[in-house]
């Protein structure tokens, strides 16, 4: 195996097999996340059948989370310790079957699953489809937790600390991708063929991408389309050491709270977007299953600019000179500040008012995103980031667990989005406070 030195070395000229393992990335983020709304496209359809309340719907997706957030304390360790190659195959194949086990659902009207409400604080129990949808998100959510640590940990392995935002950023914008394609094909598979093909059909996706990537991805030493220019490149940073790092090193150190912070207060968010716009939409603009395609494709094909533009200003401002602390933190908070406009989306007459509003906000939120699971590669060593990405995930996705039942509640007993969209649009500059507070100068983290 060829040993680096940490000397720098310049770009290989013309692509490099580290963008095509950046497009597989980008592929698998698009699935996930196809997989992951195909149940809030359909919630308006799956209440109207199944009589679904708004505490039912924040129960299911209440299910997803907490699934998430254990799959994603787990699947970074795992994925440190088996390698990305296999990690991410089991989690995929995993996340595949949970998606079209959503067509089954109402299969098994025997089936109880408890869960939690706030509104008041008691343990409920779903039953019928309501628990066969909320068994399903269990099992999506705990392959879907896979996705990110992998990826970012295969970044991590093929690209230098200088394009690692860029490839972060254009890998993340998948999840905008998934997002956009899904509200334009899963209505016309619903009214064509039934709610139960559209979970059917894109669930499928995951097992042919999982073919691809078992004969397309190696680790940068063992490729053997790598060349030795390109290889020197990827290891142009500074040497690090492979000894794998316990949990209990990385857990207490603030640089992981920094994310971990981050990922709580800003992930719930996103997850909002997800789950509730589409319903935002049909109660504050009239739009159904045949008419919200396009408000979504919007608001997603926007966030998807965000994503890539937020990952290009921070390394933009690096190759200028700036320290990365400076270029990271400076990024973030024009993202941060880009959020606060949401604040009036609630209130919007005009369709493509709000739409606007969402959008903005989505972008940023992408931007931002691509920036904080950056932090993880600037802090950490390679052989903790996959450890650091899950537990940072799995902070990310309990907060989700708190807003999906604050968001039930709220819509339960006003049905206003006012009180929600304010949370959104505060909840970035909060954050990035934490963050700097925890980790004022991204120093690298001392694990040795």
């Amino acid at each position: 195996m060829m040993q680096f030195s940490g000397a720098s070395a310049d770009a290989p000229k013309g692509w490099g097999v580290r963008w095509l393992v950046c497009g597989m990335l980008f592929a698998a983020a698009a699935i996930n996340y196809i997989d992951r709304q195909v149940i809030g496209i359909l919630k308006p359809t799956l209440a109207g059948e199944f009589n679904f309340s708004e505490r039912d719907y924040a129960a299911i997706v209440f299910s997803f989370q907490a699934a998430y957030a254990i799959g994603l304390l787990l699947s970074g360790r795992i994925i440190d310790r088996i390698g990305v190659r296999a990690g991410f195959t089991i989690a995929v194949v995993v996340w595949s079957i949970g998606a079209m086990a959503h067509a089954f659902a109402d299969k098994m009207p025997w089936l109880r699953l408890p869960t939690v409400s706030i509104d008041p604080p008691q343990v409920l129990l779903l039953g019928g489809a309501a628990a066969g949808l909320a068994l399903s998100r269990v099992i999506l959510g705990l392959g879907e937790a896979g996705n990110f640590p992998a990826s970012i940990k295969a970044v991590a392995e093929w690209f230098p600390k200088k394009e690692r935002a860029l490839a972060t950023g254009i890998f993340n914008s998948g999840t905008n991708i998934g997002a956009l394609i899904t509200p334009l094909v899963v209505p016309w598979i619903t009214v064509t063929y039934g709610w139960q093909w559209a979970f059917l059909i894109t669930g499928l996706l995951g097992f042919f991408w999982v073919a691809w990537w078992m004969v397309g991805y190696r680790r940068p030493e063992e490729h053997p389309g790598v060349s030795k220019e390109e290889l020197a490149y990827i290891h142009s940073d500074p040497v690090e050491s492979i000894v794998p790092v316990p949990w209990s090193a990385v857990f207490p150190l603030r640089q992981t709270w920094a994310f971990a912070v981050g990922k709580f207060l800003t992930d719930p968010i996103w997850w909002l977007y997800l789950f509730w716009v589409p319903d935002f939409l049909n109660k504050n603009h009239g739009l159904d299953l045949k008419t919200m395609g396009l408000p979504l494709v919007v608001i997603y094909l926007v966030a998807d600019i965000g994503s890539i533009g937020g990952g290009w200003l921070s390394s933009h401002l690096m190759a200028r000179g700036w320290s990365t602390n400076a270029a990271r933190k400076l990024a973030m908070l024009v993202c941060a500040v880009a959020v606060v406009p949401m604040l009036f989306a609630a209130q919007a007459k005009n369709l493509w008012v709000a739409v606007g509003l969402v959008s903005l906000a989505a972008a940023a939120h992408q931007g931002w995103s691509a920036n904080l699971f950056t932090l993880t590669s600037d802090m950490f060593p390679r052989r903790a980031v996959g450890s650091v990405v899950g537990i940072g995930g799995m902070a990310g996705s309990v907060g989700g667990m708190l807003i999906a039942l604050v968001v039930g509640a709220i819509l339960q007993k006003t049905g206003s989005y006012v009180p929600i969209f304010v949370m959104c649009a505060s909840a970035y500059l909060v954050a990035l406070a934490m963050i700097h507070l925890l980790a004022p100068r991204l120093e690298p983290a001392k694990l040795d």
